[in-house]
């Protein structure tokens, strides 16, 4: 699953390897970073999430690949692509997603691996709209959304206690490739 293979400024983002799987839950499988996304997960959850993202990669070309910082080789999380699948929400459209550990937050690593994932949406998976959900309580990650220009879907809006069970609302935002090719 290793093929994808996509660098910026600071970062490369790339497929996945068998030996990736175990630093990643290490460095992203914590209660800090898995707070708006239903908590830290047990093995069973960990091998499913692994299934899919695999899936999506076979079936789609895309996942949300691998994001490794250039200078070090660390691993930093995942960002990338995927149809959208949460049950009562919006089935099928392109979501762009990211998941980085705590110590790389707020050093523009999400932004700069975020906007090379839209880029390769557009220009190389031939997208006419990308959208990105999370829960509503989540403000760091509906205010990169609107960083990277994208804009309040409400009707797309659905509720999911899988992540955020006091407030189970999951907001979307989107952005369209002319919205995206303009900005």
């Amino acid at each position: 699953m290793a093929a994808f293979h996509h660098e910026t400024a600071r970062l490369v983002l790339r497929g996945w390897r068998d030996a990736d799987w175990a630093a990643f839950w290490q460095v992203t499988n914590t209660p800090a970073v898995m707070r708006w996304l239903g908590g830290v997960v047990d093995a069973d959850k960990r091998g499913a999430i692994r299934a899919r993202l695999e899936g999506y990669q076979r079936d789609h070309g895309h996942t949300f690949w691998v994001v490794e910082r250039k200078d070090d080789g660390a691993l930093l999380g995942f960002c990338g692509l995927k149809r959208s699948n949460q049950p009562g929400g919006p089935q099928g459209m392109m979501e762009v997603g990211w998941r980085l550990r705590e110590d790389a937050w707020g050093k523009g690593y999400a932004k700069e691996a975020a906007t090379a994932a839209l880029d390769c949406a557009f220009a190389r998976f031939g997208a006419d709209e990308v959208i990105a959900l999370t829960v509503e309580r989540n403000a760091a990650s509906w205010g990169l959304m609107r960083r990277l220009g994208m804009e309040r879907r409400a009707d797309l809006d659905f509720d999911s206690p899988d992540f955020d069970p006091e407030n189970p609302r999951i907001i979307a935002y989107a952005i369209t490739r002319d919205g995206w090719l303009g900005a």
